[in-house]
């Protein structure tokens, strides 16, 4: 099995000016960050295959599975052929993400096969107004709920400390996610803290 045949995308077909959840998990529920500057490799990661063609609107590392609430644009939606398969830019993006990030890991552990999980998935979360505030509010409150830390903005691997203007620099469209979230910036921090019903699924 090759990384191009391991990371085919769930069937993702993005449209312009929607926003999605965008998850993926290790496989068997296995870590796929094992030290710290695995956090910040997958981060150039998406710096280099994500960014370019999406906004990032919110994001979270965790020790096993990570999430991406992104924002696809005119760059998301062009086909791109690789090899005899054909996807959207966005979902070319994934792969390369997911394939380097697999091969760098698999050199470092000393390990062969598969990290993540074979289908990432992407939920349109724009049905209604309220998907997309509780996809954003779901993300950060990660670390949280699985008793990582004691205060969201302790944990290191996501955009919270973004929004609370406590990181120099972000990869997160600030001023569009503002813009498109109808969120109340000003009370941000007590509304990050509500209880929400929103299920991680596989």
């Amino acid at each position: 099995m090759t990384y191009d045949q391991d990371y085919l995308i769930s069937v993702m077909h993005l449209t312009e000016g929607e926003l999605y959840h965008v998850f993926n998990r290790g496989n068997n529920k296995q870590k796929i960050f094992f030290k710290r500057e695995n956090y910040s490799y997958f981060l150039k990661g998406v710096e280099r295959y994500i960014i370019p063609c999406s906004d990032l609107f919110a994001w979270c590392l965790m020790p096993n599975h990570f999430h991406l609430l992104i924002h696809a644009n005119e760059l998301s939606i062009p086909i791109i052929k690789d090899g005899s398969f054909e996807r959207q830019q966005f979902s070319q993006g994934i792969k390369q993400l997911l394939s380097s990030y697999t091969k760098a890991i698999n050199k470092q552990e000393g390990r062969t096969g598969s990290l993540f999980q074979q289908k990432t998935k992407a939920i349109c979360v724009t049905e209604n107004e309220q998907h997309d505030i509780t996809a954003f509010h779901y993300i950060h409150q990660n670390p949280l709920k699985a008793r990582l830390v004691a205060r969201m903005e302790d944990w290191e691997f996501s955009s919270f400390k973004d929004y609370l203007g406590l990181r120099k620099e972000t990869i997160c469209n600030l001023n569009l996610a503002k813009e498109r979230l109808s969120i109340n910036f000003d009370k941000l921090y007590e509304e990050s803290y509500q209880v929400i019903n929103f299920e991680f699924t596989d």
